[in-house]
This record gives structure tokens, sequence and C-alpha cells, in this order.
């Protein structure tokens, strides 16, 4: 099969199509025929600077991505239920998803709705399961007040939508202008980041913040720190260094297929929905993945 692999960290130009051995599912376990796969953050860290992710072991060449979606074409030889050929999914794998084919435990897969695209299929795990974990974690509920930064990346994104589901809690979101449209769409108030964000943030919300989400970096977790009291409501998705200094919640991504049936359930009421920047194929990936760099949110093709 055709992967997208790399044999040591670099820049871009150091990920390659190569061929792979078609890995076999074993028990409980299916293979899935990849029709999209997400690009995200952590894939750059990887490729970039050897990051290897909690309990992850880089063996290399070693291929990358973390969430997919696809056909299920071979299930194993037992224990699988719930699952048969020709179902269609969504589902995490981490280091092995830019991959025609990829196998994994039944007990990281959900069924992909029928209303969703390959496409919103492809980025719908990583980032949604995140903000979920966030969000939980940081107890939002009704009457809650959030500040979320980076509030239009792809798990600020998500964090915004599901704050405003979860009971209507009243969400601001940091961006840049020229996204602040775009958060207007998602039903949050939209604040410009950067210098004297805490005094604008103060006059939108002069009853004061309960919460905050930080998928932004330093900058953001400080200016969250001189707005809310209580730091157990404060989380990081990136700065884990300060966030163990200052005592706010770092916080990682708890991935479940009861959290990820949730999101699929949310979207197929038309509480959640998917923004896509581009997609490209399989075989155009290496000279793409650098614009994740400036935060573009992306998803590949493989058919």
């Amino acid at each position: 099969m055709k992967a997208v692999a790399f044999h040591s960290p670099g820049t871009p130009d150091v990920l390659q199509i190569m061929e792979f051995d078609p890995p076999v599912p074993k028990l409980n376990q299916v293979r899935v025929k990849v029709k999209a796969a997400g690009v995200q953050p952590v894939d750059c860290a990887i490729r970039g600077q050897g990051f290897s992710p909690p309990g992850v072991e880089i063996r290399y060449p070693q291929i990358l991505g973390n969430e997919f979606a696809g056909i299920i074409d071979v299930v194993g030889a037992g224990g699988v239920e719930d699952f048969s050929v020709g179902d269609e999914v969504i589902g995490w794998s981490l280091l092995s998803s830019y991959a025609e084919y990829v196998v994994v435990p039944t007990s990281q897969i959900v069924k992909k709705p029928k209303s969703m695209s390959w496409e919103e299929a492809g980025v719908f795990t990583a980032s949604g399961q995140t903000a979920h974990t966030a969000l939980q974690e940081l107890g939002i509920g009704k009457g809650d007040t959030l500040l979320v930064h980076a509030a239009a990346g792809g798990v600020g994104t998500f964090a915004v939508q599901l704050a405003r589901a979860w009971g209507g809690a009243t969400v601001i979101g940091t961006a840049s202008p020229n996204n602040h449209d775009y958060l207007r769409t998602l039903g949050a108030i939209p604040v410009t980041y950067g210098e004297g964000l805490v005094e604008r943030v103060r006059k939108l919300a002069p009853n004061g913040i309960d919460a905050a989400l930080d998928a932004a970096g330093e900058e953001a977790l400080r200016a969250s720190i001189e707005l809310i009291q209580d730091k157990k409501r404060i989380g990081t998705i990136v700065a884990f260094d300060l966030s163990n200094e200052l005592g706010t919640i770092p916080i990682r991504s708890k991935r479940s297929v009861f959290r990820l049936s949730e999101l699929t359930q949310m979207y197929e009421k038309g509480l959640l929905r998917v923004f896509l920047s581009q997609t490209f194929p399989l075989h155009r990936l290496p000279m793409h993945t650098e614009l994740l760099r400036l935060g573009t949110f992306e998803v590949k093709l493989l058919s």
C-alpha cells in the first residue's frame, strides 16, 4: 500500500510516498480502506522535531496521521460484532492514518453519519474529541461565559459550538479580524487577540469570565490568569509547561468511542458543523504539510 512516511525528522521535504505491506487485522480489529484523513499540528511536531506523543514509540520509516474516515474492507478473525465489510466509519489511529489502509480495534471507530461527507469525516475525530474533553474538564454549562483563544482554529471551532449546544453558554472567541464574521456564524462574540486583549474582554463581559480554553499559547494563557480567579477553570491544550507553573489545567484529549459517538449524534442533529479550508490528494501531502505552521486546518483525500 502507499503511505506518507519519513526516515528522520526535518522540513516537509523529508516526507515521501512509500510502499508498505498492507496491514492485516487481528482479533477485535478491522481494516479500513481510507477515504480521507485529517492533517493536524501534532503531525508537524512529529515530522519536524521528532516529537513522540506519550506512550507512542517512533519507528522509522514512520507513517504520520492520527484520524481517518473510510470503508471497512476486511474484518479480523473474531470478536467483531457491530461492524461488517462495507461499513463506512470514522475513527483514530496514531501514526498510521496517512495511508491507503489502516487497521484498528473496533473500540476506535464509529459509523459515519450518512449526511457527513468524506472530507468532513476525515477531520472530525481529533479536534472534536479534544474540544469535547476540554469543555468537560472545565465544567462548561448553562450560564457560563467561556473565553476561547484561537476560536477560529480546528479545536476552537468545535469548542465554540459545543459550549453553545450544551446549554447556551456565552462564548467570547479570540481571532484575527478577518475571522470575526466566521465566529459570529458559530454563535461566538469575536475579539481581536494581541496587546490590550484583557481590557477588550472585560468590556465585552462586564460580569466576568467563568472559564477559558487556550489553544493559542503562552500569551493567551497569561491573559486568562488575569481574567479568571479559579485556575481550575483555565485549561490549555498547547502550553503545558507554563500551565504546570501557573497551576492551570493541562488538557490532553481523552478519546473514546462514547465521546465520538456523542459528537456524531450532535452532527446528525445539526448541532455541529465542520469547516474545511483546503483538500488535496495523498501525493501532494508533503508539500502542503508546511502550511500547518500558519494554523491552516486541512484534510487530505486518498481517493
